[in-house]
């Protein structure tokens, strides 16, 4: 509770900070600045004034994205409360994302992320190639806290919607982005709308992204930490009355990119964080694709039948190189498979007092893929393969009720019911790799280590509560409650050997969150901001343990205990003259690990550990969140020149703050980022008269800031005592043209 009150207390002072002039980011525009209550998002799942939404949601324009030069959308925790984003450790477009202390950091097979991931109203399964490139998009939604009683999938820690623009032009048009930068960076980005009458109309974007790396592979020549992207979009709409729309979507990606293999912190180790000496080899290739039809049927002036069908599919083929040295010492081959189908209704209600969605979901889908786990000095090979089919079934609805003009009151639930069968195979081999990735010579050592395939089914009912009151009309309190689920399954690297229970799987996790809000806008509303403070219970958390255990590495994902999480978010935004804004965020999380229940594989004979099998000891003192700094914020400003032809530069300075965290629940002081760190950003943006022409510079990490965004920690002399840490992208400039036509 005391950390509460502390909480309590900031927010007070985020409203001292709101009276001096804290702010949020603004969109490029000669036109006045929007305040909150002109922002319209569909943050449940019907258009609202960002003002009226009881819900922590942040809001940023695809014209916000391109006139800060954002590449993707990992950009968006530099200037997001409590959020984080980044490509997963050895990947260069898996996501792995943490919203208020919660997410999933392992992107295998069978796990469910903690913060849910849509394209528009499709929620992706799997978080390979969704670090998704800024094109064609309209918006993107940042939903902070449990969100299950809104969307398709339940949503334990948050949402992220990115939204795609639809066909509104009258006439054709289209657009195209050419931009070069460091490191020999191309990008091009076309799109266009092709209204062919007022009922029917096609749009297309193409996007292709190249550069060099940030570092060499000084083993193989090869670069490192570069990037070579595919990726495509099409929609067809058709609207036969003006009650009836219809849209088939169809988007790719492809990634070519090298293999991300990290930098060594112990010696040998290269004197570049980019560089690596990799010997496992520099070939990655993840392809993901999906179809999605939506339909939308105005029965009435109150009420709209939805319907989003939808299927996604998607394979990785990789390495990563644990050891970072040529020998395979530590060497991970790897591929992944998933493929997903679903299908949603929806009922929309709009009763003028009353409004609200209610739904069904279905998603049946099937994740699986294998790796090996070469040791190559007592020339050994785990390999382990497997897959989990998910089949989940939910009914959903959230109503909002205006008691008076003043006070309006919101319910909502949802049920929950996933069945998962989970099939893993672990066996050991004598030689370099197993007859799976390449060596028909490997020979068997003993029998499967793990072999069994299991079903269990998991079923939850998560309500959410919310009353907002207007104090006039430009000023919104709220206060909320709601119960979040993820349902349990199974470990992919479990070994039943190691440890017998695998084969039972873990259990579901919930989290239940209070929430108090204020939004509004002050001094003629030039001054808009949105404040929020939170306190979370987390039980059965799912932690994954991975370590070395003689000539393998094992792994653990078990329900660890509970957790406490508590903070405080603020955003907003100050109009200082037509001309000149300015905007920041801040964010503080206290989380803190109640109990922790770790397993120790072979515990000495002793009180502690009275078996020789293993067990479980409470460490929650010695634990802590990963991926979850106490303090992230930043700051910027918007700065017009309007020109006497009618043009306009612009000039976008920013600097984002975030606090030391760790990369895992146990600290591990070589990969752990220990520092506090700034990244500095600026852009320059000339745009024609006509706005049909845009020219922009744009500098990213200004102070080329080194920073961990994650790492693997295997010591050992076996495992060549393996400390990998990857980083973030060093400074980098870039020019980009764009012409409207």
């Amino acid at each position: 509770m005391n950390r509460l009150i502390k909480s309590a207390l900031l927010a007070g002072a985020a409203w001292g900070a709101v009276s001096t002039g804290a702010v949020a980011q603004d969109a490029v525009s000669q036109e006045p600045v929007a305040t909150v209550d002109d922002i319209v998002v569909t943050a449940r799942r019907r258009e609202e004034s960002l003002q009226d939404v009881p819900v922590a949601v942040t809001a940023v324009s695809g014209e916000q994205l391109e006139a800060k030069g954002s590449a993707d959308i990992t950009e968006l925790a530099r200037s997001t409360p409590s959020l984080t984003l980044n490509a997963a450790r050895g990947s260069n477009s898996t996501l792995i994302s943490f919203i208020r202390g919660v997410g999933q950091q392992d992107p295998l097979w069978g796990f469910d992320p903690g913060v849910g991931l849509y394209i528009d109203d499709v929620y992706v399964a799997r978080p390979q190639a969704a670090v998704l490139d800024i094109f064609d998009v309209e918006r993107i939604e940042v939903l902070r806290g449990p969100q299950g009683t809104l969307y398709g999938r339940n949503t334990i820690g948050g949402a992220i919607k990115y939204v795609t623009r639809r066909i509104d032009a009258d006439e054709p048009e289209g657009f195209i982005r050419a931009s070069y930068g460091s490191y020999d960076q191309r990008d091009l980005v076309a799109s266009a709308e092709l209204p062919v009458n007022e009922k029917f109309g096609v749009s297309a974007a193409l996007a292709r992204y190249l550069r060099d790396g940030f570092g060499t592979n000084l083993n193989t020549g090869n670069e490192h930490y570069n990037k070579d992207v595919m990726a495509g979009r099409i929609s067809v709409e058709w609207a036969p009355s003006d009650r009836l729309f219809f849209r088939l979507a169809a988007d790719a990606v492809n990634d070519d990119s090298n293999a991300r293999h990290g930098h060594r912190e112990v010696a040998p180790s290269p004197a570049d964080v980019y560089d690596t000496n990799a010997g496992a080899g520099d070939t990655n290739s993840v392809e993901t694709r999906g179809v999605s039809f939506t339909g939308e049927w105005l029965a009435n002036d109150w009420m709209t039948f939805k319907s989003v069908t939808a299927w996604r599919d998607g394979s990785t083929r990789g390495n990563i190189d644990f050891d970072n040295q040529p020998a395979p010492i530590l060497d991970i081959p790897a591929r992944y498979d998933d493929n997903q189908f679903s299908q949603e209704f929806q009922l929309l209600f709009d009763g003028g007092r009353w409004n609200g969605v209610a739904g069904v979901y279905y998603m049946d889908a099937t994740a699986s893929g294998a790796f090996d786990t070469v040791v190559g000095l007592v020339n050994l090979t785990t390999l382990t393969s497997g897959s989990v089919d998910t089949e989940s079934m939910a009914v959903f609805g959230d109503f909002s009720f205006d008691v008076t003009d003043a006070l309006s009151i919101s319910a909502g639930g949802r049920w929950t019911r996933d069945e998962k069968t989970g099939t893993v195979f672990r066996q050991q081999y004598l030689g370099i790799r197993s007859p799976a990735f390449g060596n028909s010579a490997a020979v068997l050592l003993g029998g499967p280590r793990t072999n069994y395939t299991a079903t269990r089914t998991f079923e939850e009912f998560t309500p959410r509560v919310s009353a907002s009151y207007k104090f006039g009309d430009d000023l919104t309190a709220y206060a909320s409650w709601g119960r979040g689920f993820k349902s349990g399954g199974f470990d992919m690297r479990g070994d039943a050997v190691l440890y017998p229970n695998t084969v039972n799987g873990y259990d579901p996790e919930t989290v239940e969150t209070v929430e108090l809000g204020l939004k509004g806008a002050l001094f003629d509303r030039r001054l808009s901001f949105a404040t929020a403070i939170f306190d979370s219970s987390y039980e059965d958390q799912q932690i994954t343990t991975q370590y070395p255990a003689g000539a393998t590495v094992a792994s653990v994902v078990d329900n660890v205990g509970s957790s406490s999480i508590r903070g405080w978010e603020f955003e907003g935004r100050f109009r200082v003259t037509p001309s000149f804004t300015l905007n920041a965020s801040l964010s503080y999380i206290d989380a803190q690990f109640d109990e922790f229940l770790a397993y120790i594989p072979t515990g000495p004979l002793n009180s502690t550990c009275p078996t020789l099998v293993g067990c479980f000891v409470d460490v929650s003192n010695a634990r802590d969140f990963q991926n979850t700094p106490e303090w992230t914020g930043s700051i910027g400003a918007t700065y017009n020149w309007f020109l006497a032809n009618g043009g306009m530069i612009s000039f976008l300075p920013s600097a984002s703050y975030r606090g030391a965290y760790q990369q895992f629940e146990t600290p591990a002081p070589l990969l752990d980022q220990l520092d506090a760190y700034w990244m500095f950003d600026a852009s320059v943006v000339w745009t024609s008269a006509n706005d049909k022409l845009t020219f922009g510079v744009h500098g990213k990490n200004l102070s080329d800031e080194r920073y961990k965004i994650g790492g693997y920690s295997f010591p050992g002399a076996l495992t060549g005592d393996s400390l990998i840490a990857f980083y973030g992208a060093p400074r980098t400039v870039t020019a980009t043209l764009g012409l409207k036509f």
